[in-house]
């Protein structure tokens, strides 16, 4: 496979080799090692979550209170999705600033999100799916949301994504300027800490 980091530090694609012949398709998604020698640590594995969502569904951009967040690795067995990686840590030189990648089931490619970043997606096709392993699991008292139609972060959604579908959850949800002011975001130099930490085997 290979890996490459995104325009948001601490944000990877990863593209699989595949490798077919008359049967179909064999490929290796995911390696804890080759995540661990590009990120410093391996991923804690969790949770693993899977969504369907109809073409044009929004989901995000969450995140979780640093620590411990959640680093999440994220595929589409099938279907596709524009995944959207938001760089929301205060202090950060990229503060406010996103990257995008496609995950379909053609070239099979996953986006690694550390701890402390915004993740967000849009389904360009129906019942597009969306797999997570995820690094801890779900805790509804450190989660957060920001409005991803959030002017300050302007997310650029495809034409091919149709109309727009969100939930009131996240329409409702504080813009970036206003999570910031209330408190709500995870700081660059906490993040940083916390991947120290992982780093050297979470002491």
């Amino acid at each position: 496979m290979q890996i490459r980091e995104l325009a948001i530090p601490d944000s990877y694609e990863i593209t699989p080799k595949q490798h077919a012949d008359d049967r179909g398709v064999f490929l290796e998604w995911y390696r804890f090692d080759r995540l661990e020698e590009t990120v410093g640590h391996s991923l804690n594995l969790r949770q693993g979550n899977t969504s369907v969502s109809r073409r044009g569904s929004v989901r995000g951009i969450h995140f979780a209170d640093v620590p411990p967040s959640q680093a999440k690795y994220v595929t589409a067995p099938y279907g596709a999705v524009l995944d959207f990686v938001v760089d929301i840590r205060v202090g950060s030189p990229t503060f406010g600033a996103w990257d995008s990648v496609l995950l379909d089931d053609k070239d099979r490619r996953a986006v690694y999100v550390a701890e402390g970043l915004g993740h967000c997606f849009v389904a360009l096709t129906d019942n597009a799916t969306v797999s997570y392993l995820v690094s801890d699991v779900y805790n509804p008292t450190a989660e957060h949301g920001i409005n991803p139609l959030d002017a300050d972060i302007a997310l650029v959604f495809p034409a091919e994504a149709g109309e727009l579908l969100l939930s009131p959850k996240d329409t409702d949800a504080p813009g970036l300027a206003e999570s910031a002011a209330a408190g709500l975001l995870p700081t660059w130099d906490a993040a940083r800490a916390f991947y120290a930490t992982l780093d050297n085997g979470g002491k």
